[in-house]
């Protein structure tokens, strides 16, 4: 693992005659640890000091914060992976002050819809593209007063790029690589990202999986299928909720709920 030197802004701990007491921390605190997130970890202590040594592995740029103290050290970085975080804190001679192992949970978005709330989990060990597009938009507020738009019972529920009235939503990046072919099926509660028949079209438009649809999984480069990113953990029953409201053709689209179903707010809560 990669070894960062941390730059500290607060106080160095010194002691008469130009000697320094030797760090040492008691315990860490995690206030915040989440996937594509900026963490937020108190080291507790005595002579804190800025030529400490940070190995915090996937929880990359580690940088204390301007409140730190020499008792208290608040140590930022940036979480890029999921699961284990193996993190040390050594003393600018190499001796261990402090090692632990952190776990990063799955990434979770809740959708709060006008039928209720639905909590889909995310894979980025699996499709790292699509869910790094995933959380940019729930992140940007972009899925707020977003439609499900496109409904077929049996099948699909659809949405994420349209507002009331079937107007397309601005604001959309550039589509994303297709991250079919990555073990992941569209069995009933995945999520997947909807597209055009160009393979690398995605842009924010998702939909969940009512069934099995063994019909949309990668086969081939021919018929590479869509790709699922994630699953309903919570509120699959707002899902089939969703997938009952009648639907009409409407503005030269089939399939669009009579009644408009919203998602009134995304927010990552995991």
């Amino acid at each position: 693992m990669k070894y960062l030197l941390v730059l500290l802004t607060f106080t160095l701990a010194a002691c008469g005659g130009g000697d320094r007491f030797e760090p040492s921390i008691s315990e860490i605190q995690v206030q915040s640890l989440r996937y594509g997130k900026t963490a937020v970890i108190l080291l507790a202590g005595h002579y804190l000091r800025a030529d400490m040594v940070a190995e915090t592995g996937s929880c990359t740029n580690p940088s204390f914060g301007t409140n730190s103290t020499p008792e208290t050290a608040i140590l930022n970085c940036k979480v890029t992976a999921t699961g284990p975080l193996p993190m040390t804190l050594r003393s600018a001679e190499g001796k261990t002050l402090y090692s632990t192992t952190l776990t990063v949970p799955m990434p979770q978005v809740t959708l709060k819809t006008s039928l209720g709330s639905v909590v889909v989990e995310l894979d980025p060990q699996a499709a790292p593209i699509t869910v790094n597009n995933f959380l940019a938009y729930v992140g940007s507020n972009y899925y707020t007063n977003t439609l499900f738009h496109r409904v077929i019972a049996g099948f699909v529920v659809q949405g994420g790029g349209y507002t009331a009235g079937l107007v397309k939503k601005p604001g959309q990046t550039a589509p994303i690589a297709l991250e079919s072919n990555n073990g992941l099926l569209n069995l009933r509660g995945t999520v997947a990202m909807a597209r055009t028949d160009v393979p690398d079209s995605a842009t924010s438009e998702f939909f969940v999986n009512l069934v099995d649809n063994t019909s949309l999984n990668y086969q081939s480069a021919a018929s590479p299928g869509y790709a699922v990113f994630g699953k309903v953990v919570q509120g699959l029953e707002v899902i089939d909720a969703i997938a009952a409201v009648p639907t009409s053709a409407q503005n030269g689209a089939q399939n669009v709920p009579t009644t408009d179903v919203t998602i009134t707010a995304a927010a990552q809560t995991q």
